[in-house]
């Protein structure tokens, strides 16, 4: 069977009659006729019963009807795709990420994104709290945690990259107050505590769900300390300064461990709950560009870039 036999079959079994499917098709009616004709006798099989006020589809006929009709979605589809390959990608990209990462290591590789794809335009918004990404018109988000439960239905995550947040401290600060031993000894180290929206310690930021090694179970420590803020990159420069230990991405902090400035703490230890992530709004046809941008941002953070590079935004700022 040829394309056009799938089309007349679904044109007849669609309109009722053969009159009306010709003129769908934009034949003429005896064409549609002996068109229909030729293929039952091909086919060997009648397709369709006729009567003088109705064409009804027989269960052979029925049972074409279902498969042209599939097979002419496909074809459709396969075309767009081919369409959609063949043209440059257009259009505007709305996304938010956390200030950290997205001035980090997000912004760059959005600028080599863009460059790479100039027709492409990128609205990059930076916040703490994620927004309501469909009913704010984002297209998605880069987030440090992907859509568990329930509602993962309702959602597409896909991760980027791997990350885990561990305990570090500034080599003088060690030199001082000693290096903890046991998870309980960071009970009596000044603890650098990161909380969000001015909440307060006793609001669960001083508890530190740790897992050691590949344990499944975390273990709990209640921390303490005489500094806490709800800047991260805050937090990091007491801990630069030696006023503590504290809990940090290794995206943010493995240039410092890799130069000496932070050395890691209980190194058995650490948060495994912050792999960076693609999160978006489930939409059954996500365009081109947002796929293009997803495959883009997997190739520039599976390898984990912070563990062996330093971050562009930090290459480019100019000496204080």
């Amino acid at each position: 069977m040829e394309r056009s036999d799938l089309e007349l079959v679904v044109a007849i079994r669609d309109h009722g009659s053969l009159s009306a499917a010709a003129r769908s098709l934009d034949l003429a009616a005896p064409v549609v006729t002996k068109r229909l004709a030729a293929l039952e006798v091909r086919l060997g099989q009648r397709l369709f019963q006729r009567t003088t006020r109705r064409v009804s589809p027989t269960a052979e006929g029925e049972a074409v009807y279902e498969r042209a009709l599939a097979l002419l979605q496909g074809f459709g589809a396969l075309e767009a795709e081919l369409q959609e390959r063949k043209a440059e990608p257009t259009g505007l990209i709305r996304l938010a990420a956390t200030f950290g990462f997205g001035r980090l290591w997000l912004g760059p590789a959005l600028a080599l994104f863009q460059e790479r794809y100039p027709r492409i335009d990128v609205q990059l918004q930076l916040t703490e709290q994620l927004p309501d990404l469909a009913g704010e018109g984002f297209d998605g988000a880069i987030w440090l945690w992907s859509v568990q439960g329930r509602q993962a239905a309702h959602w597409v995550s896909r991760r980027l990259a791997r990350n885990l947040r561990v305990l570090v401290a500034a080599p003088g600060y060690l030199g001082r107050h000693g290096l903890p031993a046991t998870l309980d000894a960071l009970r009596d180290h000044a603890c650098l505590i990161v909380h969000e929206n001015g909440h307060t310690q006793s609001q669960g930021f001083d508890t530190w769900m740790l897992h050691k090694g590949n344990s499944k179970t975390p273990e709990a420590v209640r921390v303490r300390g005489p500094l806490s803020s709800n800047s991260g990159e805050l937090v990091r420069d007491w801990c630069l300064d030696g006023r503590g230990i504290m809990l940090r991405s290794l995206w943010d902090i493995a240039p410092c461990l890799a130069s000496g400035q932070l050395v890691r703490v209980l190194e058995d230890y650490a948060m495994p709950d912050a792999d960076i992530h693609w999160l978006a709004p489930y939409r059954p046809d996500s365009p081109r560009r947002i796929r293009l941008l997803i495959d883009f941002l997997v190739a520039q953070f599976q390898d984990e870039p912070w563990k062996t590079t330093r971050p562009a935004a930090s290459r480019a700022a100019p000496p204080s």
